[in-house]
C-alpha cells in the first residue's frame, strides 16, 4: 500500500473497510478476524480515531507476530500484505473465502466503524449462506469508471465531513478505499451510489412515493418518483413526507420551532432502513413511501434476513447491504449497533403517539399512525375547515368554468391550468360526478365533458 492509498483512507476516517490503532497490540487478531468476516480491509497502526498520526514502527519481530496472529485464527486468516510508509503500518486483510473466521477472542464481524463481537446464534445464522456473494459486492455489469459522476461524489464528501479532491485520475483508489471497486470493476453499491444513470443498469433502484386521499390506496392526489442515486432518493423521500404531514409551530421564549405531527428523525430512519436492508436485486419492484389521512407507511422489498425471527428483531442487528449501510454510516444516516428500530420506537413514545408497527413478509412495512390530535381539521378548527373548503371550491369552479369552454380536455391540460396534478384532477373530477355536477360522454379518448350544474 503507497502513501497515496493511505493517505486517502485517512481522510476518509474508519469505517466498514478501515481500522485505525494508535500501536500494535496482540487484540488485532479481533480486527482481521472482523475484517475476513464482513467484506476486507486495512489496519491502520500509528493512526488516532481522529486520523491524527501517531507514527508506527514495523519490525521483523512484529510482522512475524502478525502473520502468527493470522494463522493461529480458524480458519487462517489471509493477509495480502504488511507494509509501512510514513510511520503508518498498514495490514491489508482481504475478505475471507471461509467464513466464519474466529481468534481466541471469539467471531467477531465489521458493523460501521466497529469491530463486534458474534453470539453463536448470530454464528450460526448470519454466516450460512456466507458463501454467497451478496448483490451489493457483484460487479455492475456494464458499468465503467466513465458512467460515475463526480458532483454525485462531492455531495457524498460533504455530507461525511471530508474534505477530500476526488477526480478521475485517483477515482479507481478512492472507490476502492470505500470496498465499492474490486479488481478494477465498479460494483452494484458503487453504481447505486454515484451512476450519473442508475436506470440504465439497475432499474428497480427507485423508490415511488404516493399522497392518497383517505385510508384506502384509491385516490392518489400526490406523485413522485426517484430514480436517481441513494442519497438524492433519501432527500426526496423526507422531502416529499414533510409536504403531506402536518406541522404546528410553537413560540419558544423568541424563536419559533416548527414540530411534525410524526417525529421526522422515526421517518428519517425508515427511510434510511429500506434503503440500507432493500433487496436490490428483486426486479420489478421498488421501496415505496404511502402518506394515508391515518398513517404513514414505508415499505421495501426482502423480508426479515436469514437468522433473523420475529422475536429477535430489533433486539438483533443484520444488514442485508453493509457496504450500502457503511457509506450511509459515513454521512450520518444510520446509527451504529442496528438501533434503528429501537429509536423509531423511542421517538414515537416520547412523542406521545402509538408504536410504530413492523411486519414482514416479501416486503418489510413501517407503518407509523398519524395522531388525530394534530390533523389540520383537529387543530385549525372551525378557520382551517373554512380554509380548506373554500380551496377546494375554487378549484372545482376553475375545473367547471374550464370545461364549459373546453370539454374536450384532458387530465393533463387541467392539471396545468388549475395547477394541480392530474391524479388530483381525477379525484375532483369523480368528485363532481358523484355530485352530479358533471357527466362524461363518450370513451377516455375521443369523449367529451358535459357540465350538469
Amino acid at each position: 500500500m503507497d502513501a497515496q492509498q493511505i493517505s486517502l483512507l485517512i481522510a476518509e476516517g474508519e469505517g466498514l473497510t478501515a481500522e485505525f490503532k494508535e500501536r500494535y497490540a496482540p487484540k488485532i487478531d479481533r480486527d482481521m478476524v472482523a475484517l475476513a468476516n464482513s467484506r476486507g480491509g486495512v489496519i491502520l497502526l500509528g493512526v488516532a480515531d481522529d486520523g491524527r498520526i501517531t507514527g508506527q514502527t514495523l519490525t521483523n519481530q512484529m510482522k512475524a507476530e502478525i502473520l502468527s496472529l493470522a494463522r493461529n485464527c480458524d480458519p487462517h486468516v489471509p493477509v495480502s500484505g504488511i507494509s509501512a510508509v510514513g510511520g503508518v503500518v498498514s495490514i491489508e486483510v482481504p475478505e475471507g473465502s471461509e467464513k466464519p473466521y474466529s481468534c481466541s477472542s471469539g467471531y467477531f464481524r465489521r458493523m460501521d466503524a466497529v469491530t463486534q463481537k458474534l453470539t453463536q446464534k448470530e454464528v450460526r445464522h448470519m454466516f450460512r449462506t456466507a458463501a454467497d456473494m451478496l448483490f451489493e459486492s457483484l460487479p455492475c455489469q456494464g458499468f465503467t469508471f466513465g458512467d460515475i459522476r463526480l458532483s454525485k461524489i462531492q455531495a457524498f464528501l460533504k455530507e461525511a465531513g471530508t474534505a477530500l479532491a476526488v477526480t478521475r485520475a485517483n477515482l479507481p483508489a478512492f472507490l476502492s478505499s470505500l470496498g465499492i471497486c474490486r479488481h478494477n470493476a465498479v460494483t452494484n453499491a458503487g453504481a447505486l451510489l454515484f451512476a450519473a444513470d442508475i436506470n440504465k443498469f439497475i432499474p428497480q433502484s427507485e423508490i415511488i412515493m404516493g399522497a392518497f386521499k383517505g385510508t384506502e390506496r384509491t385516490f392518489i392526489y400526490d406523485r413522485e418518483d426517484a430514480r436517481t442515486d441513494l442519497l438524492t432518493q433519501f432527500n426526496e423521500a423526507i422531502a416529499f413526507i414533510k409536504k403531506h404531514i402536518n406541522v404546528r409551530s410553537e413560540i419558544r421564549e423568541l424563536d419559533r420551532f416548527d414540530i411534525y405531527e410524526l417525529p421526522l428523525d422515526a421517518l428519517r430512519e425508515a427511510v434510511v432502513n429500506a434503503i440500507v436492508h432493500r433487496d436490490y436485486s428483486m426486479r420489478g419492484t421498488s421501496v415505496y413511501i404511502s402518506v394515508y389521512d391515518d398513517r404513514v407507511d414505508i415499505s421495501n422489498p426482502g423480508g426479515l434476513l436469514p437468522g433473523l425471527t420475529p422475536g429477535s428483531f430489533g433486539k438483533e442487528s443484520v444488514r442485508r447491504n453493509p457496504v450500502i449501510a457503511d457509506l450511509f454510516h459515513r454521512m450520518g444516516k444510520v446509527e451504529r449497533m442496528g438501533t434503528g428500530i429501537r429509536r423509531m420506537k423511542d421517538l414515537m413514545r416520547d412523542a406521545g403517539l402509538e408504536a410504530p408497527e413492523f411486519t414482514s413478509d416479501t416486503f418489510f412495512h413501517a407503518v407509523f399512525r398519524r395522531s388525530p390530535e394534530f390533523s389540520l381539521k383537529q387543530r385549525q378548527g372551525e378557520a382551517g375547515r373554512e380554509t380548506t373548503q373554500k380551496t377546494t371550491q375554487k378549484t372545482t369552479q376553475k375545473i367547471i368554468e374550464y370545461l364549459l369552454a373546453n370539454p374536450q380536455a384532458s387530465r393533463e391540460e387541467l392539471a396545468r391550468v388549475v395547477n394541480i396534478t392530474p391524479d388530483g384532477v381525477k379525484f375532483h373530477l369523480a368528485k363532481l360526478q358523484k355530485a352530479g355536477m358533471l357527466r362524461r360522454i363518450g370513451p377516455d379518448k375521443g369523449g367529451h365533458w358535459e357540465v350538469l350544474k
